[in-house]
């Protein structure tokens, strides 16, 4: 819905709001936020509320901290779960106390793409994301154990599939909340989920992803289950992907659609793949940015560790789905749910529009089964892999001037500095798996 600032003023008056939450992202993408009383929601709608940029991760030093919240007033939505002492939330960007929009707020990074976007007769590029969660169970404390609600597998249904009433009540909340959803269902491993929902505009779409995650984890809790956005929490069984389904728009004309094509496909959609395919390795830390993203992009186990497309297999990173016409679009399958949306749909709008603005050419579609062939196979047919693990990821990351780019140099170096922390963290760490393998060996 759209929003005026006299609208808000009175719907929170007849909801009986008391508080409300400005939030934002941080560059890891974690929602942050401001919570203020309903006295001073005229204030925030006049973007006049101050916070403490240096106290979020990837902002900006202590002597740089006064930051303003600008709430984006279409986001505004009352939470469901609170009945008294009602809350609302303002998905907000980040400025400058001279009003110009900080370089490193997230948000404003996807709108900057866009805009790009926009110069190229691209109104808008529509998003279908499918975040994918595990449902652990919790002790007497409320802390997550590893111990999952359900051994179901894909479509189970009750009573194999026990987190079926948890995952029917994010539903509900969701669609309280103005969410359109299409599908819920089990996932293949043993406590995972997907709940997909209608696609968006992109924006709107990052909005929603991290709106869904904080409502999935909410209800969870109140079913004394903890919900995890984790890749890859559990060896052995298929990790979260986040895949993202995604095409660009003239108006109300679908640019990726041909009715000529063999494929329906443009010339424009071959072109943005062709983007997507060439900065893949490069835009994968942003895409999957932990050291465990990479524990889920293994074979085996469904998720795409090569570099290639088909129409008709989904062992490539790029799968092109059935349907034509308004609905043509690529889905791409590397993603995972730990990344920070805005960052995420930013950086593969940048590598796609690189594709169309230099008419790369597309690669042949690989339609056999990936995961069967030979590294003499895939060196043959031209297919690399995704990063092995995040240091390669950063490594490609740091040398693509397009990404680099869509992510503006503020970004690139705080999320680049944060990441190498978390990798020479992990690095120099002693895990278990060293321990029972060495201990009594050696």
């Amino acid at each position: 819905m759209s929003y005026t600032k006299e609208d808000i003023l009175r719907i929170a008056k007849e909801e009986n709001v008391r508080f409300i939450r400005l939030q934002f992202t941080d560059l890891l993408g974690t929602i942050k936020n401001v919570e203020i009383p309903v006295s001073q929601l005229e204030k925030a709608l006049d973007n006049k509320m101050m916070f403490d940029g240096s106290s979020i991760e990837g902002y900006v030093r202590i002597e740089e901290s006064d930051m303003y919240l600008y709430p984006d007033l279409d986001t505004w939505v009352i939470f469901p779960w609170v009945t008294e002492d009602r809350v609302a939330r303002l998905i907000c960007d980040v400025y400058m106390p001279d009003g110009t929009p900080f370089a490193g707020d997230p948000r404003g990074i996807l709108k900057r793409c866009l805009k790009e976007a926009e110069e190229m007769g691209f109104t808008s590029m529509n998003v279908g994301p499918e975040p994918e969660f595990f449902l652990f169970k919790t002790d007497d404390k409320g802390n997550p154990t590893m111990e999952l609600n359900d051994q179901g597998g894909y479509f189970d249904l009750a009573p194999t599939d026990l987190g079926e009433n948890c995952r029917r009540e994010i539903v509900l909340t969701l669609e309280e909340m103005g969410f359109e959803i299409e599908a819920s269902h089990h996932e293949v491993a043993p406590g995972q989920h997907e709940i997909d929902f209608k696609y968006a505009d992109a924006l709107k779409a990052a909005d929603s992803i991290q709106t869904f995650k904080l409502v999935v984890k909410t209800v969870a809790r109140q079913h004394g289950l903890h919900a995890t956005f984790m890749p890859k929490p559990l060896f052995g069984v298929n990790g979260s992907g986040m895949h993202a389904h995604q095409s660009l728009f003239k108006g109300n004309t679908n640019a990726f659609y041909d009715e000529m094509d063999e494929l329906g496909l443009s010339s424009v959609a071959r072109q943005y793949m062709a983007g997507i395919l060439k900065h893949a390795r490069s835009f994968a830390a942003i895409t999957n940015p932990t050291v465990n993203s990479y524990k889920r992009l293994v074979p085996g186990y469904e998720a795409p560790c090569y570099v290639a497309w088909s129409a008709s297999n989904r062992s490539p990173m790029i799968r092109i789905p059935a349907s034509r016409g308004l609905s043509t679009r690529i889905e791409v399958r590397n993603p995972d749910p730990a990344a920070n949306p805005y960052l995420a749909l930013a950086v593969m709008l940048k590598a796609g529009l690189d594709g169309i603005k230099n008419e790369l050419p597309l690669p042949a579609p690989i339609d056999r089964n990936i995961y069967v062939m030979t590294e003499e196979e895939r060196i043959e047919e031209g297919i690399p892999s995704l990063p092995a693990d995040l240091k390669e990821a950063l490594t490609e990351l740091i040398n693509d001037d397009v990404i680099i780019e869509a992510l503006g140099e503020h970004a690139i170096t705080h999320f680049y500095e944060l990441k190498e922390i978390e990798w020479d963290m992990y690095r120099t760490q002693v895990h278990q798996w060293e321990r029972d393998q060495y201990i009594t060996l050696y």
